[in-house]
């Protein structure tokens, strides 16, 4: 029997820990080299990515040190990637990631700076003359929209966007029209709770600097010059041929003006998945595009010479371009009109040189120029949608499997079928998991049933409504598209069946209340890095894209809500959600049910058994964390007698008002009041996990901001508002 000798006991060993170590280090960049080798091909898709991560940072970021903080941070990284060996795909790929994302800040920066209009700093009564830009009606809502620059106004902005009755509007008012009306104008609405719609953003970027309705009577200085553009003397023949509901669908998908579509249908559309085909988009641009290649390839064929002697995809490839180009003009040119157009040039490119066009290559390409063009666009749910829709189907389409199930073979009529509804419901699948995070992340819901809804919806409109609504159009310069515009209501009328069938399901939505940004940042990573590599590794992002699931599902709710004006709260109960004033309008309640999470009815406040209110006041004792929570909140704006309110601020951990508070005013923990939420916007407090939601930070310092606030008050903000004092 061999024994160790005791000398070789006490020898290193062969091979030290850090001889291991060692060689890991040189390992590791040769199989990182392997794999993006493998991957070279899927290397540029990752280029727009770059970019749009320093246009996100730019938005996320709240100051000007803060954008050149992070830019000098991607810069130095580039620059360290510089130090790596020389000739590796990895070196160059941290180069440019670095160089992308400091560029992308730039642009969207120098955008903001350049081309955006500031808003209004406050809310004014004013008289405004000014030559009408834009008329926009709204018939759904009885009101037309105007986009007016004021004359010889220096404190105003230069484009106002005026609200103004049917009944109050004259034949003389339209394009080039000088008009002068009295007015309250208000600077751009920021979101009302934080997750809310920034009509704020937006409007900076479109030159819009204050909104408001136009008060009768309107005065006309100055007839209009020029009449109604095309669009909308398409829009109003459509509405003219066709009356009620299927009207207003029509004309959104003629012309991508929702304006005519009542309320009820449009939420009926949402929650059934179908709202994509109201916007004029790609479904909308491919299938005019495809028609017009279709008959000119069918035409040309008619003759032997050219069928024989001329390039037909060519020509056909340029008619087609050509019907985009005017399809997207006619509809005023929307960013995701715009966007689409551009993607369908792209296609037709690749098809006229012989290529395979439908690539991610392609959408990369069309991404890129998007951004480069419109970068606020990136944080629009539009162009998060769209682009992530026609990813994750060119993604499923080229991945081996679903080819293989998907391609043509010679079987029975009825298996083709079955084959090509599975292929659709697959497809629709994955199109509602991919858009699942941007819906909950923007809208709080996202649809569940919208995959079986599209399977009748897209073919049905794509060769049945729209081709009627074009043959219509068509007839109606001879007089005759009577009979298709009535084809063309009973397929619209069908389509409305299935929305609201399906729309008014229990399990049509999913509902949630109002993401962080950082679950909606990891699930959205997670998700490019499954969907743009192709070797083993690109499952790794499942693991960010399940945390971003789980956190949904534990997303807490918030048990008080308050808008950004202050005027409107709403308090979670054990039954329901509350609200303090009755007389809110839709808005405000959907609103607030939508950050909430909540698809019920609101309650009165003063009806909860666990408050108490007067004329005044309302004191309400909630009990969440395992103590109880004491909230003051004012109902007017009238005198309260100062001792009895001073003590029962004191006895209150929370107070809400909509007006400022005075400085004896001290609540145990937070004082909601006009000073607070001029810095913060609206807030979502969630009292068992102890958390408060902003709208935006005190020091956010974009050029949308109409308020700035002393450095005294940004301190109360910051240390009230961010912590919560100890458990009692």
């Amino acid at each position: 029997m061999n024994a160790t000798p005791p000398s070789m006991a006490f020898e290193s060993p062969q091979t030290s820990v850090r001889e291991k170590v060692k060689a890991w280090r040189q390992a590791c960049p040769a199989a990182v080299e392997q794999w993006l080798e493998k991957e070279r091909e899927q290397v540029p898709l990752w280029v727009p990515v770059g970019l749009g991560i320093g246009i996100a940072a730019w938005f996320l970021l709240p100051h000007r040190w803060a954008w050149l903080g992070f830019c000098c941070v991607v810069l130095a990284l580039a620059c360290g990637a510089a130090l790596l060996p020389v000739g590796g795909r990895g070196r160059r790929i941290a180069v440019s990631a670095g160089m992308l994302a400091c560029l992308g800040c730039l642009l969207v920066w120098g955008k903001a700076t350049l081309v955006g209009e500031p808003p209004l700093p406050r809310a004014i009564f004013a008289t405004v003359t000014g030559e009408v830009r834009a008329v926009n009606p709204v018939p759904a809502k009885d009101m037309i929209r105007l986009l007016v620059r004021p004359v010889d106004a220096p404190a105003l902005p230069s484009l106002l966007r005026v609200n103004v009755r049917e009944s109050d509007m004259s034949p003389a008012i339209g394009r080039g029209a000088v008009v002068r009306f009295r007015v309250r104008l208000m600077p751009p609405a920021p979101p009302s709770l934080p997750g809310g719609y920034d009509f704020a953003a937006r409007a900076y970027f479109l030159g819009i600097g204050a909104t408001g309705r136009a008060l009768p009577p309107i005065a006309v200085v100055k007839p209009a010059t020029a009449g109604p553009d095309m669009r909308n003397r398409l829009f109003a023949h459509i509405l003219d041929r066709m009356e009620g509901p299927a009207g207003g669908i029509a004309a959104a998908l003629a012309t991508g003006d929702q304006g005519a579509i009542a309320e009820e249908d449009a939420e009926a559309m949402r929650r059934s998945g179908l709202a994509h085909l109201l916007s004029i988009s790609g479904l909308h641009v491919t299938a005019l595009i495809g028609a017009v290649i279709f008959l000119l390839m069918r035409v040309m064929a008619l003759s032997r010479r050219a069928a024989l002697d001329w390039p037909l995809m060519l020509i056909a490839a340029a008619g087609g371009a050509l019907a985009g180009i005017g399809y997207t003009l006619l509809t005023g040119a929307e960013v995701p009109t715009v966007r689409s157009c551009v993607a369908a040039l792209l296609v037709l490119g690749g098809l006229a040189l012989g290529r395979d066009a439908i690539t991610l290559r392609l959408v990369a390409t069309g991404a890129l120029i998007v951004l480069c063009l419109w970068p606020e666009a990136l944080v629009g749910p539009s162009f998060q949608m769209s682009f992530g829709a026609v990813v994750a189907i060119i993604a499923l389409s080229e991945h081996p499997r679903f080819r293989a199930f998907a391609a043509a073979r010679d079987e029975s009529p009825w298996r083709k079928i079955a084959r090509a509804v599975a292929v659709l419901l697959l497809t629709g699948f994955a199109v509602e998991l991919v858009l699942a995070p941007i819906a909950f992340y923007h809208f709080h819901k996202a649809g569940m049933l919208g995959a079986f809804a599209n399977i009748i919806a897209i073919p049905l409109t794509t060769f049945v409504v729209m081709p009627l609504e074009a043959l219509a159009l068509l007839l109606d310069l001879a007089g005759l598209g009577a009979p298709a515009w009535w084809a063309t209501g009973k397929a619209l009328e069908f389509l409305l069946f299935i929305a609201h069938g399906v729309g008014s399901s229990p399990m049509a939505v999913a509902l949630g209340p109002a993401l962080p940004v950082w679950v909606f940042a990891v699930m959205v990573m997670g998700g490019l890095w499954c969907l743009l590599w192709r070797s083993a590794w690109r499952w790794l992002g499942l693991i960010p894209v399940t945390v971003g699931f789980v956190a949904i599902l534990l997303n807490p709710a918030p048990d008080i809500l308050i808008t950004g004006d202050g005027r409107h709260v709403a308090l979670r109960s054990d039954g329901g959600m509350a609200l303090l004033r009755d007389r809110a309008g839709d808005y405000v309640r959907g609103a607030l049910t939508e950050s909430a999470g909540y698809d019920g009815v609101l309650e009165s406040l003063a009806e909860l058994p666990e408050a108490r209110c007067s004329a005044d006041l309302c004191s309400v004792l909630l009990e969440r964390g395992g103590r109880k929570w004491r909230l003051l909140v004012t109902r007017n704006n009238m005198l309260v007698e100062r001792e009895a309110f001073m003590r029962d601020c004191r006895w209150a951990d929370i107070v809400i008002s909509d007006r400022r508070l005075p400085r004896w005013c001290q609540p145990q923990w937070l004082k909601v009041d006009r000073v607070l939420l001029a810095a913060t916007g609206g807030l979502a407090i969630n009292l068992e996990k102890r958390a408060v939601r902003t709208v935006h930070s005190p020091n956010d310092a974009h050029p949308w901001m109409p308020r700035r606030i002393a450095a005294g008050q940004r301190d109360r903000v910051q240390s009230g508002a961010g912590r919560f004092p100890p458990k009692p």
